[in-house]
């Protein structure tokens, strides 16, 4: 069974910050080297890295990245895009290479800079200039491939989500976060160490947040950022007993109305209701965690308790892979469990199991 034995990442920055400048080679091979280092693997032993991007300009990153980061020529990089789910897709295709016995050492997890995406240029075929656009479709059909705001803001409506009750998780979201004093998991890169988005949500702020649309406010939708995570994927024979056992995980399609829900089927796939230590579920909104939370019936006490998205921001190829190392570095006995929804109905679990001391 494939292990997860180190795990890093770059705090979270909000796009035009600290990290503005930066290639995302510049942002992930720092964090690689890091997790390298603690396994006390080098560089020349890794057989693959797989890389999540979801804004990048192709050319596979990943090769790039491993380059970058020296590791031998023959490492050639997998670069794969699935949006926010992508970060725990790169974790569940380095164990399935892992698994099969095709590979040994895999790198894998997400990086994104939101600062440094490219423009995008629509050509005409009839001989028009270019249009511009932001987004790529999620879908084929126009009518069932909402803004994501929008949607999140019609499932509120749909399951009786307050605006209260989403400013409440909100504010627990950044109140978790301020609590912690040293983050280990943060690779330092250009002085920064700490996630730069973290604010106390007071009823003032709150009253005066910007409305997105309907419900949803900028206060409980996580800002768009650039970051880096990792994690390093390795055989029993590597791990010899380290880090946490990759028990289970799935991808899962669902409607592409209703994003935000589509972890619940993920999460019901891999598990039963056994006791679950720590969850860490992303919070794009806030009425999308809570909907997942309460769609899979995971208790809310031990679900993202180092706060989440909304306290650090949503470095979308990246934001899969935090979860994965939230869990490597808060979960010391039993089993944990990373969710994250995707545009266009997508949604991945992730179940990862520590033996303890």
């Amino acid at each position: 069974m494939a292990r997860l034995i180190a795990a890093r990442r770059s705090a979270v920055v909000p796009r035009g910050g600290a990290f503005a400048r930066l290639r995302i080679e510049d942002l992930a091979a720092p964090v690689l080297l890091a997790c390298l280092a603690d396994a006390r693997i080098s560089a020349d032993q890794v057989d693959e890295v797989i890389l999540s991007n979801a804004l990048g300009s192709g050319g596979n990153p990943a090769r790039r990245l491993a380059l970058a980061a020296g590791l031998p020529e023959s490492v050639a990089g997998l670069t794969t895009d699935r949006q926010c789910a992508g970060g725990l897709d790169a974790i569940l295709l380095a164990k399935a290479l892992v698994d099969s016995g095709a590979a040994d050492i895999v790198l894998a997890g997400g990086v994104e800079s939101f600062s440094r995406r490219p423009l995008r240029l629509a050509t005409d075929p009839d001989g028009g200039p270019p249009q511009p656009y932001d987004q790529a479709p999620f879908t084929p059909w126009p009518d069932r491939d909402p803004d994501m705001t929008m949607a999140a803001d019609a499932l509120a409506s749909r399951l009786g989500i307050s605006r209260a009750r989403q400013e409440a998780w909100a504010v627990a979201s950044h109140a978790k976060s301020a609590q912690i004093e040293h983050w280990p998991e943060i690779v330092s890169i250009a002085g920064v160490t700490r996630d730069a988005f973290l604010r106390v949500l007071t009823p003032g702020l709150l009253s005066r947040a910007k409305v997105l649309h309907g419900s949803i406010t900028s206060a409980t939708a996580a800002v768009a950022a650039d970051a880096a995570a990792f994690c390093l994927v390795v055989s029993d024979r590597i791990a010899s007993g380290r880090g946490l056992a990759i028990l289970n995980g799935a991808t899962l399609g669902c409607n592409p109305v209703e994003p935000g829900l589509a972890p619940v089927a993920a999460i019901n796939r891999i598990w039963r209701g056994e006791p679950i230590a720590q969850a860490e579920v992303m919070e794009a909104y806030a009425v999308q965690a809570i909907a997942v939370v309460e769609g899979a019936g995971l208790d809310p006490t031990i679900v993202n308790p180092a706060g989440g998205g909304l306290a650090r921001g949503h470095p979308i190829g990246a934001s899969g892979a935090i979860l994965a190392v939230r869990l490597l570095h808060g979960l010391k006995q039993g089993r944990g469990l990373a969710a994250i929804a995707a545009a266009g109905g997508i949604g991945t679990a992730l179940l990862l199991e520590a033996s303890g001391p």
